[in-house]
């Protein structure tokens, strides 16, 4: 096992893998609690008009990925406060028009696109050095601001009215979660891509709420959960030869599936 740490594309891999981890951990707590999980759905799905421009305007695709994003996940959360429409309805308009974009993008880019397959799929196998740097300042973002909102992020997610009720400004720090869930987006994409990214911004969390309900503890324990099954897959992709993010993806739900069952039948024993 140890001798495919010598090539540099696996270790760009591993910490790739760590990299998202914490991301998934601190944001994806937040998703699970609040419920946001279809949103974020949207959010990564529209984020591929972000790659479509990077394509169009000749630069990395990551980098438009991320205001593309960012003001997806906005418009997502204002608009069906602002327009009498459900924010279900806003976000398969969203989720729409944001692929739909991506893929004009891309047809108006001269010659061939390259790597396309993985951003929708993901390749944790082939990410540069350029791009982990990017992932790194992104999860600095992340982990600065929840440290930062951290009062203010749990009480819209366990209660929103009550937190409007007492004077503080709920819709702001709800947009603000938001752009978070929207950065964390961009740092999963070459990883898992932009078709399985739901999966691992939800299920290290999904897991680790089974055994603790204290915030602190229950990102800890996300993102310990990320960082094992992340690399797990990714050791079994490379053994097999097959789809890294399928594998990752495939590690987290059947980890959750197995670890559920587990729970409940102790409890049962109880």
């Amino acid at each position: 096992m140890f001798e495919i740490l010598q090539y540099q594309f696996m270790q760009n891999a591993i910490i790739a893998a760590v990299l998202v981890s914490v991301a998934c951990g601190l944001v994806g707590t937040y998703v699970v609690l609040k419920r946001i999980v279809s949103i974020s759905g949207g959010i990564s799905h529209a984020a591929f008009g972000g790659i479509g421009l990077g394509y169009f305007l000749g630069i990395n695709p990551i980098i438009t990925a991320i205001p593309f994003s960012i003001l997806s996940a906005v418009f997502m959360g204002g608009i069906s406060k602002k327009v009498n429409i459900s924010e279900d309805t806003a976000i398969g308009i969203l989720w729409s028009l944001g692929m739909a974009i991506g893929i004009i993008f891309i047809n108006l880019t001269p010659g061939y696109a390259p790597d396309l397959f993985s951003y929708l799929f993901g390749s944790i196998l082939t990410v540069p050095t350029s791009d982990l740097v990017i992932m790194l300042l992104l999860d600095i973002i992340i982990l600065l601001m929840v440290i930062l909102f951290r009062r203010e992020f749990a009480a819209i997610s366990f209660d929103e009215e009550f937190a409007q009720a007492v004077g503080m400004r709920s819709d702001l720090f709800y947009m603000i979660l938001l752009a978070l869930v929207a950065l964390s987006v961009v740092v999963l994409i070459k990883v898992v891509g932009i078709i399985l990214i739901i999966a691992l911004l939800t299920i290290p969390s999904a897991i680790a709420r089974q055994f603790t309900y204290n915030l602190p503890r229950l990102m800890i324990l996300s993102i310990f959960t990320g960082i094992v099954l992340t690399m797990s897959g990714l050791w079994l992709s490379y053994i097999f030869d097959i789809s890294s993010g399928a594998t990752i993806v495939l590690m987290l739900g059947m980890a959750f599936f197995v670890l559920t069952g587990i729970k409940k039948y102790i409890e049962k024993k109880k």
